[in-house]
């Protein structure tokens, strides 16, 4: 338990940044199929509406996603005590490394 805590009070300076790291590497694996979803949306529709809706959606979108929901995240993720920090960071990464194998993104 005392390597646990030790653990989890490292990794507390560092929340906002890991909660960057878990919401862009979300983006990135989740990306492909929200592109997907979007050029078939827009398929048949003129060039520059779906130029503008890839820029709008990659740039500012995903942008916005980042920017609001990493402070949200790390915000719940500082509730959580010692072991379940270390658990859930741990877990959480894991799960996106397992998920990228899977969509062969590794």
């Amino acid at each position: 338990m005392d390597v646990i805590n030790s653990f989890a009070q490292l990794l507390r300076p560092y929340l906002s940044e890991i909660a960057i790291s878990l919401v862009a590497c979300t983006l990135v694996i989740a990306g492909n199929d929200i592109n997907r979803i979007v050029r078939g949306v827009l398929r048949g529709h003129n060039f520059v509406l779906r130029t503008l809706a890839f820029v709008l959606i990659n740039a500012f979108g995903y942008g916005l996603l980042i920017v609001h929901l990493s402070p949200f995240l790390a915000r719940q993720l500082a509730t959580l005590n010692s072991n379940w920090l270390v658990s859930v960071v741990c877990g959480s990464f894991l799960v996106i490394g397992v998920w990228a194998q899977r969509n062969r993104q590794v």
